[in-house]
């Protein structure tokens, strides 16, 4: 679900080659399509019971292509961390130490036959090896956005007046500037139609997150949202920084832990207090705000990780530097080792809109609820297409070690 700059065609794998491929979309419809960035269309179940030591199931493909569960079975097995050094990390940052690790998500046990079926593309588990590395400890805020386009004159991509010749489609009164906005109805909809509760809103930005009426005054503390990859990415590099890939960020969000299913650990609400900025109520019309939050919150609002990492689950959906496919942890997988700093696939491809260019994201966000979408539960994956962003879709960053910092 995404939206396209320019309609490009992707190689798929070979078991996929022909699936069928969608003609480009003029261009309200195909923003339109990016509204739940991060997959966030399934269904699940109300509870949460999970099995730290459980299997997860291989992946397999079906004759008509979807991803169903095998017979083989991987379990978490132990983190091994890395030895940790004493360095002081830059500013806003904390050191991850790195090691190896079981990445994936479990098989939720009372959850297999609704939404949760969407964990497919985040099995088997597998074990991965990553270098110790910086990581900000909080999503980058407004004030450090900005501090970067008043340096820069960056122009983010919601603020670019979209080209015609990128959409030869689209009738000229839609190529305006704008974004994806979640604008909920004030009653209960069925839960089959995502179109109900997200909008192409024109004037949409980071300055302006729900269109031209809102602002982000007094709200500098707060993740900046509306961010396409392109836009992370150019942030990043300014920052002398760079963007995670997704075996650097799910090792930095458990936090040495194995095989739980929260950053925190087993329970959703440990002895009733909110972790996280979920959504609470019905969704997608109405957010009680239980946790003390409508919508999105400030950073350093609930508990860090063991990692000293704010907002790994909740709040916003993070961009990562990896190209989305499904099937790529069953390609790690399939080798019996240990995979060591994977990057991603070298191309893109989700069976669902094959000529779309996406990224996986992590995190989930402040509409995440076991209503509909339970994407906060760790090792679970997003994806977005790189030039679409959302006003619940950010990001963080991280930094290489150097040798000297290794030094004990």
């Amino acid at each position: 679900m995404s939206v396209r700059r320019k309609a490009k065609r992707v190689q798929p794998p070979p078991q996929l080659a022909k699936a069928e491929r969608r003609k480009p979309k003029s261009i309200p419809v195909a923003i339109i399509l990016s509204l739940m960035v991060g997959g966030a269309a399934y269904v699940v179940s109300r509870k949460h019971s999970f099995d730290a030591s459980g299997s997860a199931l291989a992946l397999t493909r079906s004759p008509n292509n979807n991803v169903n569960a095998s017979s083989a079975t991987r379990t978490f097995q132990p983190t091994i961390e890395n030895r940790r050094f004493s360095a002081e990390a830059p500013k806003g940052m904390a050191w991850i130490p790195g090691g190896e690790f079981s990445m994936g998500a479990n098989d939720p046990p009372d959850q297999d036959e609704v939404g949760m079926k969407a964990t497919l593309d985040a099995r088997p588990i597998h074990r991965v090896y990553v270098d110790g590395f910086y990581m900000d400890k909080t999503d980058v805020t407004n004030t450090q956005f900005a501090e970067f386009v008043k340096a820069t004159g960056y122009l983010t991509i919601a603020e670019r007046t979209p080209r015609s010749e990128d959409f030869p489609d689209a009738p000229p009164e839609n190529l305006v500037a704008g974004s994806v906005v979640f604008s909920p109805p004030n009653h209960p909809v069925p839960l089959d139609n995502h179109f109900q509760w997200w909008s192409y809103v024109t004037g949409a930005n980071w300055r302006h997150p729900s269109g031209p009426k809102s602002d982000i005054r007094r709200k500098g503390d707060y993740p900046v949202v509306q961010i396409a990859y392109p836009d992370a990415e150019a942030y990043a590099k300014w920052a002398g920084k760079r963007l995670p890939t997704e075996a650097e960020w799910e090792f930095a969000a458990r936090g040495g832990l194995s095989g739980k299913p929260f950053v925190w650990g087993d329970q959703f609400r440990p002895n009733g207090k909110w972790m996280a900025n979920t959504h609470q109520g019905h969704f997608p019309d109405k957010d009680t705000g239980k946790d003390g939050f409508i919508g999105i919150s400030p950073v350093l609002q609930y508990p860090p990780n063991p990692y000293g990492l704010y907002d790994m689950a909740g709040n916003v959906w993070q961009w990562t530097s990896d190209w989305y496919r499904p099937d790529y942890y069953q390609q790690l997988a399939s080798t019996e080792g240990v995979s060591r700093n994977p990057k991603g696939p070298d191309s893109p491809y989700d069976p669902a809109e094959p000529n779309e260019r996406k990224k996986a994201h992590r995190g989930g966000s402040y509409l995440c609820t076991d209503q509909y979408c339970s994407r906060y539960i760790i090792g679970t994956r997003g994806k977005g297409e790189i030039s679409t962003g959302t006003n619940h879709l950010g990001f963080r960053c991280v930094k290489d070690s150097t040798s000297t910092d290794r030094k004990k």
